[in-house]
């Protein structure tokens, strides 16, 4: 099944806001539903194909079956850009203005490598398309000329496991589900379990650095990645073939992150672990997210470490985020004030046992209170938050997510300049935001940052946006945060990303681009400016 060409994931599972929710959005951010009427795919007039006959006529031999290169209107509207807000806010509205050519469905590692050595004669842009979730514009290269999408969802196959090591290889089509399905059979997980787990693949967690909701007890996806197949238009890449190595600069690290600008990746090796026998989330409230942070630090620096430790501050605890399934049914029954976390446990009995003990002593030193059965519901609903954008959008308001991270010791600054820029700017455009936060993701040395903005669309709600994501992208490099913790770079983050490494380190990325992929042709704009 096909994601929703105007939204997120299965339309079955939207929910339209319950009537306390939308008077809430009415009251406090003056939110109005929308007039105009929604577009229906079928009447998005598309421009012809800029494809030209003899390019076309190449890349069908390539695949060997002409039913693999499609150009109709759908196809090519449902491979058009990524699930950003502004992305859905464009194609609701009918602008497809930036489409692909072509859609391409290569079957192997060979069909790959031929389409792309064709792309390069042609002059053919190349976006690789894995589940289509990017929401960071990773998906919409600049730059003229046609261009096609390279849809790896033939790419779906486990192609071995080594049981005694604990590895398997993957194909980059393959979506994560079938992946955990696969892996299950043989009695062994992934672990990686991010927000866009239902229709993510495997090649787009390795291309954006993807981290899972269970990173800190599995580990973040490029910490995972053992091997990498990589096709480019100057032939295969193969890397990676020991857990460790000390023979020079390890060079799956230019491929993870790399957001398909360095070549195309067709099969992952990553380690696997056995399938928990048990799994227990707890949920703990705290009087402030200071407390609540501070607890999540001694857990990450001195253990035990919980399989999933997050943290909702007091807005996005107090609305309910925290549990984003109860959002979209019935009214949540008053909370007491103070903030959310959640710790969750996941293995044997006896290891998950004493881990929880430990880490409950832990928390309860740092002022935190169990709450029964909330972390429960939130390992029910942790796939539902993109849901309710789509919800919030239909209701006429503005929902977008931004995430950052940064050591300890300037989270709270961090945290602070990120609401603050976000604030004085929707709220000097007259559409005063609700701005919520959570960290998902802990380290030893330091945490993310993902925060949650809703407010009024305005007239024009593209416009309106971009003045604030440029105000917290600057907030977020002056504070000393990254630009981005596991959203990727694409084209919204490329010039906060250039300052972040700097000159010469876009030299230097440049220089990688120019070996492996000569003729510009690899998505580009996309992580890097066009030279």
């Amino acid at each position: 099944m096909d994601m929703l060409w105007s939204g997120w994931g299965d339309p079955a599972k939207a929910a339209p806001l319950p009537d306390s929710a939308l008077g809430l959005l009415r009251d406090l951010l003056g939110v109005k539903p929308r007039s105009t009427e929604a577009t229906v795919l079928g009447d998005i007039v598309v421009p012809e194909s800029g494809l030209g006959a003899e390019a076309r006529r190449a890349l069908a031999d390539c695949l060997g079956d002409p039913a693999q290169l499609r150009t109709d209107a759908e196809t090519r509207i449902r491979h058009t850009r990524g699930k950003s807000t502004p992305d859905l806010l464009r194609i609701r509205a009918g602008e497809v203005d930036d489409l692909p050519d072509a859609v391409l469905l290569p079957g192997s590692h060979q069909d790959v490598l031929d389409v792309l050595r064709v792309c390069a004669e042609h002059g053919v842009a190349v976006v690789p398309f894995g589940g289509g979730t990017s929401v960071v514009g990773g998906l919409a290269p600049t730059g003229p000329g046609p261009f096609v999408a390279l849809d790896l969802r033939r790419l779906d196959g486990l192609v071995s496991v080594d049981e005694v090591s604990r590895t398997a290889t993957l194909q980059s089509g393959l979506r994560a589900p079938q992946a955990e399905a696969l892996l299950a059979a043989h009695g062994f997980t992934l672990g990686h379990f991010p927000q866009s787990y239902e229709w993510a693949t495997i090649g787009g967690f390795a291309a954006a650095r993807s981290s899972g909701q269970a990173s800190a007890g599995y580990g973040r996806f490029d910490e995972m990645v053992l091997g990498l197949t990589v096709a480019t238009p100057e032939g295969t890449l193969e890397v990676g073939r020991a857990p460790r190595s000390a023979a020079g600069p390890d060079l799956r690290q230019l491929i993870l992150g790399s957001e398909g600008a360095f070549g195309v990746i067709t099969s992952v090796t990553v380690r696997i672990r056995p399938v928990p026998v048990v799994k227990v989330y707890e949920g703990w409230r705290f009087a402030t997210f200071e407390a609540g942070a501070t607890a999540l630090r001694r857990l990450a620096q001195d253990g035990p470490l919980p399989t999933v430790l997050r943290l909702s501050d007091e807005t996005e605890t107090l609305v309910g985020l925290a549990q984003p399934d109860s959002i979209g049914g019935q009214p949540a029954a008053p909370q007491p004030a103070g903030v959310m976390a959640v710790a969750g446990y996941e293995g044997t009995a006896e290891d998950t046992e004493n881990r929880r003990a430990q880490a409950a002593a832990v928390l309860r030193s740092c002022g935190g209170e169990l709450v029964d059965a909330a972390g429960e519901k939130w390992a029910h609903g942790r796939y539902s938050a993109p849901y309710l954008r789509d919800s919030l959008l239909d209701a006429g308001a503005f929902a977008e997510t931004l995430e950052t991270a940064a050591f300890w010791s300037r989270i709270p600054a961090l945290y602070e300049a990120v609401r603050k820029a976000l604030n004085d700017t929707l709220t000097a455009a007259g559409t005063p935001p609700l701005v919520m936060c959570h960290i998902s993701h802990v380290y030893e040395t330091g945490a993310s940052l993902y925060f949650t903005v809703v407010s009024a669309q305005g007239e024009d709600p593209v416009a309106h946006w971009a003045p604030a994501k440029r105000a917290a992208n600057d907030a977020i490099l002056t504070a000393g945060g990254t630009i981005t913790h596991h959203h990727g770079v694409g084209t919204d983050h490329r010039d906060w990303y250039t300052q972040e490494i700097g000159p010469l380190g876009v030299h230097v990325l440049q220089a990688v681009k120019a070996a492996l992929d000569p003729a510009g042709i690899l998505n580009p704009g996309i992580l890097l400016p066009i030279r």
